[in-house]
């Protein structure tokens, strides 16, 4: 066995023997403040390895995904602020392939909001959503060598939306906004031409040569749902529907979903089921799926216990 896959194989194991810490679920209730804060973290490790005279078949594979969540809402009498940080990251490295990402996203909103009464509020808020890192489409040439061509970046591309109208939250883990007035910034940076791949005039909706798109009179909708479905077993979904008023007509709508499914197997481990639908055709005329199973080591900690 070569002395890469063992030091592979150790790390895991150390991993393992140290996650009855990293895997601690922590509560301490803090009924001074109007915070209510919470922090999750998790990394799941995959790993494969044959010896070369393995009939069965196989490729040398070493990856990881990780996830960083963190909350932090107010609330004092009619008066609301809610804050959320979500961060995901996964690569793969496939032997003759090299390194490769399976998952990337970063999303970050702030949202401010005024009760009208215990299920409506008017609400303004204000998210962020890109990427950490390149991506690119693998596709073979004519002598059969498989090629990557850029797709994303950081900030290539990037949303920034900032939506107004009235949310409704009839129980703690559901709720719903509809934004009559949601304009949004759709940022492509350095954008000379190497997003060909994805289109050759306006990759994601963006002319080439330059590096921002405004639209300003938008409709947004966002419903979000997350709560223990079953015990030690939780399930959270965000969607996510844009509509330019300018450009308004049932194929030009976006749409996303992002779902993940969680349950706790034991102290020291947890299994995953993550999805993402995206519907725009500035980016595809089809359906993009995304998909990922995995099972690894996570921590979290919040100051409230959470309602049942």
């Amino acid at each position: 066995m070569k002395p890469v896959t063992i030091s592979r194989i150790i790390f895991i194991l150390l991993i393992f023997f140290f996650s009855e810490e990293i895997n601690a679920q922590v509560v301490r209730i803090d009924s001074t403040t109007f915070w209510k804060k919470s922090l999750s973290a998790g990394i799941n490790i995959n790993q494969a390895s044959f010896s070369s005279n393995w009939k069965a078949g196989g490729v040398n594979s070493f990856g990881f995904s990780s996830r960083l969540n963190y909350r932090a809402n107010y609330k004092k009498n009619k008066t609301s602020w809610d804050n959320e940080f979500d961060f995901l990251y996964g690569m793969v490295n496939n032997q003759g392939q090299g390194y490769r990402k399976t998952l990337d996203r970063i999303y970050m909103e702030t949202k401010v909001g005024h009760d009208i009464n215990d299920k409506w509020s008017f609400m303004t808020s204000l998210n962020f959503i890109s990427q950490f890192a390149k991506g690119y489409k693998y596709e073979k040439d004519a002598n059969g060598v498989e090629v990557g061509s850029l797709i994303s970046d950081f900030l290539a591309p990037a949303f920034i939306t900032s939506a107004w109208g009235l949310e409704y939250h009839p129980v703690s883990y559901f709720k719903v906004r509809m934004s009559p007035f949601a304009p949004r910034i759709t940022i492509v940076t350095d954008n000379n031409g190497r997003f060909d791949a994805v289109d050759l005039n306006k990759p994601y909706g963006v002319n080439k040569g330059e590096n921002i798109r405004y639209e300003w009179l938008a409709f947004q909708l966002q419903a979000e749902f997350n709560k223990d479905i079953a015990q030690n077993v939780n399930l959270n979904w965000r969607y996510m529907m844009f509509a330019n008023y300018q450009t308004i007509e049932l194929k030009s709508i976006d749409h996303r979903l992002d779902i993940g499914l969680t349950a706790k197997v034991n102290k020291f481990m947890n299994v995953s089921l993550a999805g993402i639908l995206i519907y725009d055709i500035d980016q595809d005329l089809g359906v993009q799926l995304s998909q990922a199973f995995s099972l690894g080591v996570s921590y979290s900690f919040q100051n409230f216990e959470e309602k049942k």
